[in-house]
């Protein structure tokens, strides 16, 4: 049976927790130059309409890693939908190659593709999740606090796709999700009932930071326009301003909370230099991680 990763919810707890597993022994190996070629002579596709720096090394990286190779399609070479019908480009690169990586706009254009392919297909973004982020995420937090369980995740910004995907990690692993954003820019509400009703975690959505601030374990933000949503700018930085994540909001969450920002960071916008590069920031152990969980998906998907 041909496994995908569209969103964390095609993993159960056991699975991810699985996963999890495979990239602490993953991630050790690069620490021990221990050279083990799990995915010899296999290829990754890897499909790009959204270009992304993190991504795209992560995935080449990490391939080269486990002894098989990463080929690159940019937006130049793509016109999903277009140029060709999605079911047939999933059908001929499933002939030609042993998974496919997609970072699209349009998330239905993935579900398209992992429908009609014949290999495992990783969402490696969308408009609407971004679930290896999430994923990463997880890991990172694992490594810091021994466990996922029971901790409260404070959002502070845009209710976007980075969000969604906590949502969905969510209902795996019980957790309290906060999310403060501005009126208008709450999280696809369908998906947040889904979540409650599922009933193993709490979520909390409020326009005030300092509503939910107090006793968080993890404080994560992201940019207030993502790519895409540049003629917005301008708005959103006006309201968004009461979002930032800087010393004052972080001295509200504890001296023991972490903070998480999944990159690129608009620095002087959502997050401030003192909070970015201060003692409790851990994102570039998140940036790390997204190469070794992302290796650990794709072993598992081969398996």
């Amino acid at each position: 049976m041909i496994r995908n990763l569209v969103n964390i919810a095609d993993f159960s707890k056991e699975e991810i927790n699985q996963i999890y597993n495979i990239s602490s022994k993953l991630k050790n190996e690069v620490k021990n130059n221990i050279k083990h070629h799990h995915l010899q002579n296999k290829t990754l596709i890897m499909l790009f309409e959204k270009p992304s720096a993190r991504t795209r090394i992560s995935f080449e990286t990490g391939m080269f890693q486990l002894g098989g190779k990463a080929i690159f399609l940019g937006p130049n070479d793509l016109a999903l939908g277009k140029r060709e019908s999605i079911e047939d480009l999933a059908r001929v690169l499933s002939r030609y190659n042993n998974m496919i990586m997609a970072r699209v706009f349009d998330h239905d254009h993935l579900v398209k593709l992992a429908k009609f392919s014949t290999v495992p297909v990783i969402n490696g973004l969308t408009n609407y999740n971004h679930p290896c982020q999430i994923l990463s995420d997880g890991f990172t937090i694992l490594e810091k606090f021994g466990k996922i369980e029971n901790l409260t995740i404070s959002f502070i910004g845009d209710g976007n796709n980075v969000f969604h995907s906590w949502l969905y990690m969510a209902q795996r692993f019980p957790l309290k999700i906060n999310i403060a954003c501005p009126k208008g820019y709450e999280p696809n509400n369908n998906l947040v009932k889904k979540t409650r009703k599922i009933g193993i975690s709490t979520v909390n959505i409020t326009n005030d930071p300092y509503e939910i601030i107090s006793g968080s374990d993890i404080v994560y933000t992201d940019v207030w326009a993502s790519m895409g949503q540049e003629k917005e700018s301008m708005i959103r930085t006006n309201k968004f301003s009461p979002f930032q994540v800087n010393e004052k909001l972080m001295k509200e969450a504890g001296p023991n909370s972490y903070f998480f920002h999944c990159l690129p960071a608009h620095r002087g916008k959502e997050v401030t230099d003192e909070i970015i590069d201060g003692k409790q920031s851990v994102v570039f152990d998140q940036a790390e991680n997204r190469l070794h969980v992302q290796k650990a998906i794709m072993v598992y998907l081969m398996k």
